[in-house]
């Protein structure tokens, strides 16, 4: 048993959901899939990394992780249900049993990043998802390019219009990580990232 899965399947009995392993099984088989490139198994585990260093702050930690492990378990290029799709992935998978299934699920579909979330647990989600944004500037392109590397249905002109509607969006934001630790840590190198990335910087601030 991989690290990986020793966490989950313990994180996964803690709160009350049966068949471990077999949950496990179909989660690592979905985010293994040969069209993904960044929302795989290692973007979890990225999200994990920063989990654990905020984890004595966030206030129901176990349901955090739980929708970390979850929130892009069904990934469809293009589509704009995944999220809504992952929290019925849960939902299946739970039968019932896990613990607060449904605050999870609306975990899930916070990371849409469409709003401002009320609970903090729910900003804790969306402000780990987005963690990568504050990353320095060669890892956040590596990102980037893993990203792009799932949308081969598109040409670079409908991509690049993708990419900077929902970039432009976040650096629009009066904040782009709601949560106090992540906006101390990220926010700063998040937004000249996003300028850098969008062309929107200026000689000086080069």
């Amino acid at each position: 048993m991989t690290n990986m899965q020793e966490r989950f399947v313990e994180l996964w009995s803690r709160n009350g959901g049966a068949r471990g392993e077999a949950v496990y099984a179909d989660l690592a088989q979905r985010y293994g899939e040969l069209l993904r490139h960044y929302h795989t198994l290692g973007h979890v585990h990225r999200c994990l990394r920063y989990f654990d260093l905020v984890r004595s702050t966030i206030p129901h930690p176990d349901l955090v992780e739980l929708a970390l492990w979850c929130h892009d378990v069904i990934y469809v290029p293009g589509a704009g249900d995944n999220e809504p799709r992952s929290a019925d992935w849960l939902r299946r998978s739970a039968d019932d049993r896990v613990a607060m299934c449904e605050r999870i699920c609306e975990m899930i579909l916070a990371t849409r990043h469409t709003g401002v979330p009320e609970e903090l647990d729910d900003r804790f989600a969306c402000d780990i998802d987005l963690a990568v944004l504050g990353a320095a500037r060669s890892r956040f392109l590596a990102e980037g390019v893993r990203v792009r590397s799932e949308r081969a249905d598109l040409d670079d002109r409908a991509y690049e219009m993708q990419e900077r509607r929902f970039l432009g969006s976040l650096l629009a934001r009066p904040r782009i990580y709601f949560t106090d630790y992540f906006h101390t840590r990220c926010e700063v190198r998040a937004r000249a990232n996003l300028t850098w990335r969008l062309g929107l910087e200026t000689p000086e601030s080069q």
